[in-house]
């Protein structure tokens, strides 16, 4: 049986992404095609290395080039990404492809803890990966992830000082944790938190990467203007946990995001703490703050719910211990795991389906 790349491309173009609902051969994920005597090869170009469809892909793909081929043809396809960006000729943070914020309406939900391993996971899953501790007045990243003691260095570029984020885990790193002893607290006000955030996006040395997590302290506050007011953000993730208290502030954070003036994308709500499971009874769940309240905030405000991390004795000792939990294989690792692919999911159909997040500009009287 005879083919061509033609014949080849005519049949991928029957195989749909099962997120972005197009077919691969116009969403431009295939290349390379190449055609000899029984024998098929091409590339597929996935939106995200945390691509939790990776699989069914491929499948589809073999099963539509052997309606051409045969199956006694052979068929190479080589899987690799590429992470979608909205970003182009950016000014400031030109190498960064997304920027996602994650909240949090009431503090002490995990919102620290759940960045933490989201970075990490998407760092193991082959994905460039920054992290912004913008938490100024209570940072904990370099706690979680064991450099409390570390400083970054500061060169000399183009005879402005730019600082050099910390490499650690695969995930680079800024804090103002790092630049003020762990035992001191930091007295500003609102602006001088706003200023320290501000250098950390212009003053820093991020490089490539194709996603910049940016840890918000709780609520809504200067902080959070100053982020949307300086870059645009690909996307917003909103950490919560079931209980009825903290999902009314979260519903709030939701709102901010949603607001005509700002308009960022919420890519989904987490759930942590969603039920107890005892080291010794994995199989068991105990719903103590209740139960499905991030799930149901999803459906009220018609967000897509990214998943449930459990309340495990665990996941608080690898964050204190600096050694992240999605680090240390098992249920925590995969629920973070899962929980990576399926915010890499949400970014790659916002950059699919809505339009570039502006850079807001809010004026007062």
């Amino acid at each position: 049986m005879s083919f061509t790349k033609e014949d080849i491309l005519k049949a991928l173009g029957t195989v749909n992404d099962p997120d972005l609902k197009r077919d691969l051969v116009s969403l431009g994920m295939i290349k390379d095609v190449a055609v000899a005597e029984q024998k098929v090869s091409f590339t597929v170009v996935l939106t995200t290395p945390a691509c939790p469809l990776k699989e069914k892909i491929k499948k589809d793909c073999i099963e539509a080039v052997e309606k051409i081929v045969g199956k006694s043809a052979t068929i190479d396809i080589f899987m690799t990404s590429s992470v979608t960006t909205l970003r182009d000729n950016a000014p400031l943070l030109p190498g960064v492809k997304n920027i996602i914020a994650v909240g949090s309406g009431k503090g002490g939900v995990g919102k620290s803890t759940v960045t933490t391993n989201l970075a990490v996971a998407l760092a193991q899953s082959g994905a460039k990966v920054g992290l912004i501790d913008a938490d100024i007045y209570g940072p904990s990243i370099p706690t979680m992830f064991n450099c409390e003691r570390e400083q970054p260095e500061v060169k000399l570029v183009n005879g402005k000082n730019v600082i050099q984020p910390l490499m650690q885990y695969g995930v680079k790193l800024i804090s103002i944790g790092f630049l003020t002893p762990p035992d001191s607290a930091v007295v500003w006000r609102g602006p001088m938190a706003s200023s320290a955030l501000k250098q950390f996006i212009s003053d820093a040395d991020w490089g490539e990467l194709d996603y910049l997590l940016i840890d918000l302290p709780p609520g809504t506050s200067d902080i959070h203007l100053t982020l949307v007011q300086t870059v645009p953000v690909t996307g917003a993730v909103i950490v919560t946990t079931p209980q009825k208290v903290a999902l009314a502030d979260a519903m709030k954070a939701v709102a901010m995001f949603k607001q005509a003036a700002i308009n960022v994308p919420i890519l989904g709500i987490v759930e942590n703490m969603a039920y107890f499971t005892p080291e010794e009874l994995p199989d068991n769940k105990y719903f103590i703050f209740g139960k499905d309240g991030g799930k149901n905030l999803a459906d009220k405000y018609a967000v897509p719910f990214l998943g449930q991390i459990p309340l495990v004795q665990a996941i608080r000792e690898s964050g204190d211990s600096g050694l992240p939990a999605v680090m240390k294989g098992g249920l925590m690792a995969d629920a973070f795991m899962e929980l990576s692919e399926n915010m890499a999911r949400q970014v790659a159909i916002r950059n699919a389906t809505f339009d570039t997040t502006k850079r807001v500009e809010i004026t007062t009287a």
